[in-house]
């Protein structure tokens, strides 16, 4: 099979495209759980959406969530654009300006689409997580606390992930004194939202990043070298090693794949020699040539 050469500006303007338009469809999922899930049974979740909400709900329902999320992510973005600079802001842009959409284009309904308000909250937090998880993976933001945090970070090394989620506490907790909330209840369905997309977010990124590493001992160290690198198309390290009993030098092959590939290498090993000692061990994440680039970290 004819590998991909992603060094190709041909690839690598389709993988441009692919991210974007992925980024634009997650943006969707985000805007289906606040417009039809969390508005009509008035809970209010963290973040600037949060806050677009409490402007909603205090207005009357006269200022719309979309448009308030335009105006202050646009103050938001010119505050970063000078600060942080303007090639480091083009997804947030794009993913500002697929928010301010889908919110305008999603209409909210008189009756919520999901009666029981505490699985409206479980399923709307899983649809936004996920799709937050697919906005980040693909190197987007939908602004807000992530514009916040961006600026922040160029200066301060400070617990970001700690200062956001207070204030997401901070905002689901003013929702109290709205008249449409002015319940205990509907607070603690904010902040279970909140949980749900956390959880959702930690759980897709870990997956999608979960690499394994091998560390393989066997006499035909070169020959189970030779296959990987030939029929996985993985990079091999070879280590020194001693035996700790016999203190005989030996070859240690180390690799790093995907889970996809972790069946293929083990074959590979198998094959070659049924008596070889394989270690495997899941990673969370692997930075590099052949894997997620380092700036994703």
């Amino acid at each position: 099979m004819q590998k991909i050469d992603t060094k190709n500006p041909k690839w690598k303007w389709l993988g441009e495209v692919a991210e974007y338009l992925l980024i634009a469809i997650a943006v969707g999922a985000y805007a289906v759980a606040v417009n039809r899930i969390l508005v009509p049974h008035a809970i209010v979740s963290g973040g600037l959406t949060g806050i677009c909400e409490i402007i909603y709900f205090s207005s009357g329902m006269t200022v719309p969530i979309w448009l308030s999320n335009l105006v202050i992510n646009s103050i938001l973005l010119i505050v970063a654009v000078v600060v942080v600079g303007w090639k480091f802001c083009i997804k947030t842009i794009f993913g500002v300006m697929c928010m301010t959409a889908w919110l305008w284009l999603i209409p909210i309904p008189a009756v919520p689409d999901m009666t029981d308000p505490f699985m409206g909250v479980v399923v709307g937090g899983l649809f936004c997580g996920a799709g937050l998880a697919v906005i980040y993976l693909n190197g987007g933001s939908t602004g807000g606390t992530d514009i916040i945090a961006m600026i922040v970070n160029k200066y301060k090394n400070l617990p970001l992930g700690r200062v956001l989620l207070l204030c997401d506490l901070v905002i689901i907790s003013c929702a109290y004194f709205l008249p449409e909330v002015n319940s205990i209840e509907k607070v603690l369905f904010g902040l279970t939202y909140t949980f749900m997309a956390t959880t959702a977010i930690d759980v897709v990124m870990n997956k999608t990043r979960q690499s394994v590493q091998f560390f393989i001992f066997s006499p035909h160290y070169q020959e189970i070298a030779d296959a990987i690198m030939k029929e996985a198309n993985r990079g091999v390290t070879l280590m020194d090693g001693e035996g700790g009993y016999s203190h005989q030098p030996t070859k240690i092959v180390t690799v790093l794949a995907h889970r996809q590939d972790r069946h293929k290498i083990f074959k590979i090993v198998r094959d070659i020699d049924p008596q070889a000692f394989v270690s495997q061990t899941e990673t969370s994440g692997v930075f590099g040539l052949g894997f997620d680039s380092i700036k994703k970290a």
